[in-house]
This record gives C-alpha cells, sequence and structure tokens, in this order.
C-alpha cells in the first residue's frame, strides 16, 4: 500500500479538523470522499474556518448517503466523526465492507452495540482504531513509562477529573446544534479521556462500577445531572474514582489525574485559573526523587515537539494519525489502540450510568468477548 484511500463521515467541527489533518500533514493519504446528512457542511465555510471544505478538497467527492460511499469510493479508511452516540452503525457497515475504521471516542453508546460492532470486526479483514486521543499526551506517556520503568510499582488507587466548565445553556451555543445527544448524556458515560490513559498502566480490565449523581441545580433546563462520580474497580481491589460534570462553573483545566503506586506517585493538575498545568511525581526507587519533582511535559508528545504539522488536542491527534498510518503502511495486525482497548475505557462508563440510574447500586462489569455479557444486555435493555 502505497497510498491510504480515506473518507469522512461527520462533517462538524471534529470531522473537518481530522478530514484536513489526515489530508493535509500525511503524505501518505489520498482524502477521496465525505459524507453527512447536511450538504451545507460540505459546500459552506463554518467556525474558524476560511473557505468551505468544497473550495479546498475540489476533488472530494461529497455524498449525504454513507453506504453509497462505502460502495462507491474504494475506500482503505473510513474517519468515523459523527456524535459520540452514533459511532457503532457506521463503524459496523464499514467492517462488513472490510474497510478500516478509525472511530471517535465513545466507542459505543449501548451494551448491544458493543456486541454487535465486536463481532462485526471479529468477522471483517478489517480492524478498527479507537481514536482515543488523551492517550497520546505527553503527560500521559511519562505516566507509562514512569510504570514501565518500575519507579511507580503498581497502581493499587488513582483519581482522575474531566470537567468541562458550562458558559452558555446548549439552546445558546452554535457549535452544539448538531449535537442533540449532549443535552441528554449522563456525563459519567463520556468517560474515556480518564479511563483510557490510566488504563494504560493496569494489568486488569474494570470489573465493578458504583455512580450516584447530584440531579440538577445549576441550569434548571438541564436534563442531566450536573455532577456523577463514580467508583471503578478490579477484580484484585485495585480501585479509579472518577468526577464528570454536565454542568459547572468551576472555569478550570480539563483533564487532571493522581496514581497512587507502591513505589511512588504520580499527577497531573490541570491549569487554575493563572496557575498552568502542572506535572509532578515522586519515587522510593529512583536516586533523587524521593521527594515531589516537578516534570516539564504537558499534552504535547515530545517526538512531535519539533514538527509543526503536529497539530489538534496539543498534537495528540497527528500522534493517533501517525501511528495508525504507520501501523498500516507496515501491515500489522493490530492498530496501536484496538478496539478492545476502546471497549474497556467505555463500558465501564455505561454501567456506571446505570449505577446511578438504580441509586448508586454496585454493578459488575462484563465485556462482549465474555459469555455474561449476553445477560447484561438483557438485563439493562429492559
Amino acid at each position: 500500500m502505497d497510498k491510504i484511500r480515506f473518507g469522512v463521515v461527520g462533517l462538524g467541527h471534529r470531522g473537518r479538523l481530522m478530514a484536513r489533518l489526515a489530508a493535509e500533514s500525511f503524505p501518505c493519504t489520498e482524502f477521496v470522499a465525505a459524507c453527512d446528512i447536511d450538504p451545507l457542511l460540505w459546500t459552506e465555510t463554518q467556525w474558524r474556518e476560511d473557505r468551505p471544505l468544497k473550495d479546498r478538497f475540489p476533488n472530494v467527492v461529497f455524498f449525504e448517503d454513507y453506504e453509497k460511499m462505502l460502495e462507491q469510493s474504494r475506500l482503505d479508511l473510513i474517519l468515523v466523526e459523527t456524535g459520540a452516540d452514533v459511532h457503532a452503525d457506521f463503524c459496523i457497515k464499514a467492517l462488513g465492507k472490510n474497510i478500516n475504521v478509525f472511530s471517535d471516542i465513545p466507542s459505543v453508546a449501548n451494551l448491544d452495540e458493543a456486541k454487535r460492532l465486536w463481532e462485526a470486526e471479529q468477522a471483517s479483514e478489517a480492524k478498527l482504531m479507537t481514536g482515543a486521543n488523551p492517550n497520546e499526551w505527553g503527560f500521559i506517556n511519562t505516566l507509562a513509562d514512569l510504570y514501565e520503568k518500575g519507579l511507580l510499582g503498581e497502581p493499587y488507587y488513582m483519581e482522575a477529573e474531566y470537567i468541562h466548565s458550562s458558559r452558555l445553556k446548549p439552546s445558546e451555543n452554535p457549535l452544539l446544534i448538531h449535537s442533540p445527544w449532549r443535552k441528554t448524556l449522563p456525563p459519567i458515560r463520556y468517560c474515556t479521556h480518564s479511563l483510557g490513559p490510566l488504563l494504560r498502566i493496569m494489568k486488569e480490565d474494570l470489573r465493578y462500577a458504583i455512580c450516584v449523581g447530584t440531579g440538577v441545580h445549576v441550569d434548571p433546563e438541564s436534563l442531566k445531572d450536573d455532577m456523577q462520580a463514580a467508583l471503578f474497580q478490579t477484580e484484585s481491589g485495585v480501585t479509579i474514582r472518577l468526577l464528570r460534570n454536565g454542568c459547572c462553573r468551576a472555569f478550570i483545566g480539563h483533564h487532571s489525574y493522581r496514581v497512587f503506586g507502591t513505589k511512588g506517585y504520580y499527577e497531573r493538575i490541570d491549569s487554575r485559573g493563572k496557575t498552568p498545568p502542572v506535572v509532578r511525581f515522586r519515587s522510593d526507587v529512583l536516586y533523587g526523587a524521593d521527594t515531589i519533582t516537578e516534570l516539564p511535559v504537558d499534552m504535547m508528545p515530545h517526538e512531535y515537539a519539533d514538527n509543526p504539522a503536529a497539530s489538534g488536542h496539543g498534537g495528540a491527534d497527528y500522534a493517533l494519525l501517525d501511528h495508525m498510518f504507520k501501523a498500516m503502511l507496515n501491515g500489522d495486525k493490530e492498530f496501536p489502540i484496538t478496539l478492545r482497548d476502546g471497549l474497556c475505557m467505555t463500558l465501564p462508563g455505561i454501567y456506571a450510568a446505570e449505577s446511578a440510574k438504580l441509586g448508586g447500586k454496585k454493578l459488575t462489569i462484563h465485556y462482549p468477548w465474555e459469555p455474561e455479557f449476553a445477560a447484561d444486555i438483557e438485563r439493562m435493555s429492559r
């Protein structure tokens, strides 16, 4: 394979950004097809852009019919950039035609989708790359490196926060017009940005979930909890506390993590007003690191620091595409972040949301490759 022929479905802000990044920053690609149910997203200038995609990519064929695009475009890869609650069916249809898939997170919206998507990839000659850009951040690579070198020992308790402050009601924000799922999606369901990075240093899948919500206080018109807090646990007892918000007035940096290991400690605390993000760690087994030490890392992966093309979420989007394209060109059997990885960081949020509905009941998490999963689909679909 010399050129990777790719298309994109979903031309919201994220879809346009990823299509442009893939087309303009990687000589190994050929952008051949785009699809959306709203043709204005192809023909008109959109938010923060200087000209329409139609003018920027005159040789790309635009489709309103996704299945027709898959049939006619001879694609090696499809970027699935639809809303966060409608990824799975687009991925399943592409895998059914043996087309490789790059899918944003969360991977699925419910357990039935997880089963169907898993089975579709198992039956396909193609494979799925999970677009988990937080897994590519420089400070998460640092965490993984510290762990792999034995400087943290084994994690036994971790924390993550994803706090996205609320400036406008969804009805008043033009960026959310095409994203109705944002109005109702339980906050804890969008857990992948928090769990994905931590799962990089774990030897077990998450097995149990407990979650509670605050109810609605900030915006009386909101259709979801202002905050949801979850505890996740593995069979051996490794515990993760996750805080996610629906509405909040904090106006702080989005992503913070803390890792307590048997031989050390790591934290990345996001910005607080004029205080910039900071990464700190300490270790029992590294000379000179027995007190908290600040590390000069943030979002940009260091291997791309001098690459002017590395952009998107601090360079993480570029890193995702770069690693995926290299895997395709090398003929690797798996993508760097597999569908299994994506389901392991997505499904705990679905179980946690169910736990919150049940008043904080402890639920056992299963996965599509386990026989108990079918019973969970039946029980949670009632």
